[in-house]
């Protein structure tokens, strides 16, 4: 029987969700999940919350507060045996940390071109090095040392009936198309401001449209959220807060349209099949915006670059962040209504 092979990826949430089509990938090249091992994959709390079900992989929660206590205890639940392979998917010094704790034969990480925090130590191969790539993509190609090509992405998140039951309760499928605002990531100079939200909303609903808010439960994503009703003219559904991480996935399956920075809900939308109006000035969107479709996303990425870094996107490092004050006033509302616009265009409503 084969050994079985161990994923290392904690966070974000936008990242576990890159790390799926990898495991479809592995799950296709050894098909027969009764007669193979399963996948063991170490993950967050937040990130299992999602995932959780996911079939053929058995996951291993490590909490970061728990520290090297969390890190032995992790060591002991695992499998005595050494698997494989461990894929070590994060270049941060504690998930590297937390890699000397899994046995292995073979530890793969990034190229040295990604490596940082002592990444090196802790592997003993590399994936290719191929600059200019999606994070999706240098992701799956951590089968690629396994022999395998992940030709194909596929997500098939596990969804259960109860969490899309929940999401169609919150508003009747009358035909009127949804925009969906999920305005806060976790980095807070990547967000959009309140009033450019509450235009854009407002623009919306002038072309017919229903607006409804989502968001989770940190005083930010509050406060944004009361600053945008606040600010518009039309109504909105706020469901910021009210929905859990099984559900996110059902309710942003919803909406036509998703509005949001680069943040875990773009990714998670995404592969749900949603279209997403990512909006980008902080952060690359040919690295790190919607995988499938980006043509609806507003793109300052560069002309951030030139104001605040001095150069032009083409000349940065693959993967820079310009996560300055103020770099997201570049994305104006035109901006996003153009591409509101372009999508209108482009699907009708």
């Amino acid at each position: 029987m084969r050994p079985p092979l161990c994923l290392l990826r904690l966070s974000a949430l936008g990242d576990v969700t890159h790390v799926v089509p990898l495991v479809r990938t592995l799950q296709r090249a050894w098909p027969g999940a009764e007669a193979t091992p399963p996948l063991h994959w170490i993950i967050d709390p937040a990130g299992f919350r999602l995932l959780e079900g996911l079939e053929g992989v058995v996951f291993h929660v490590y909490d970061k507060r728990s520290g090297l206590a969390g890190m032995r205890a992790l060591r002991a639940a695992l499998p005595a045996q050494p698997f494989a392979a461990l894929l070590q998917m994060q270049v941060a010094f504690r998930a590297n940390l937390l890699s000397a704790y899994i046995r292995a034969e073979r530890r793969i990480g990034y190229d040295r071109s990604r490596s940082k925090d002592l990444h090196g130590l802790f592997i003993n191969e590399r994936i290719p090095d191929r600059p200019g790539i999606h994070v999706l993509d240098a992701i799956g190609s951590f089968c690629e040392p396994l022999g395998l090509r992940q030709a194909e992405v596929t997500w098939d998140l596990p969804v259960p009936e109860a969490a899309r039951e929940w999401a169609r309760a919150q508003w009747p499928d009358d035909g009127t198309p949804v925009l969906m605002i999920s305005p806060c990531s976790s980095h807070v100079r990547r967000n959009w401001y309140p009033d450019r939200y509450a235009a854009l909303a407002d623009h919306a609903a002038s072309r017919g449209w229903r607006v409804v808010l989502c968001g989770g439960r940190s005083e930010l994503e509050r406060s944004t959220a009361d600053a945008i009703v606040a600010a518009m003219r039309a109504p909105v559904l706020d469901l910021v807060g009210k929905d859990t991480l099984k559900q996110l996935p059902a309710l942003l399956a919803r909406a036509d349209l998703l509005v949001t920075p680069d943040s875990g809900p773009m990714h998670i939308g995404n592969a749900m099949g949603t279209r997403v109006l990512g909006l980008h000035a902080a952060s690359n969107p040919a690295r790190s915006g919607p995988y499938s479709d980006r043509r609806y996303c507003v793109d300052r990425y560069d002309d951030a670059a030139r104001k605040y870094l001095g150069k032009p996107a083409s000349a940065l490092k693959w993967g820079t962040k310009i996560e300055h004050d103020g770099v997201m006033e570049l994305v104006t509302v035109d901006d996003a209504i153009d591409a509101f616009e372009r999508y209108r265009a482009d699907h009708g409503g």
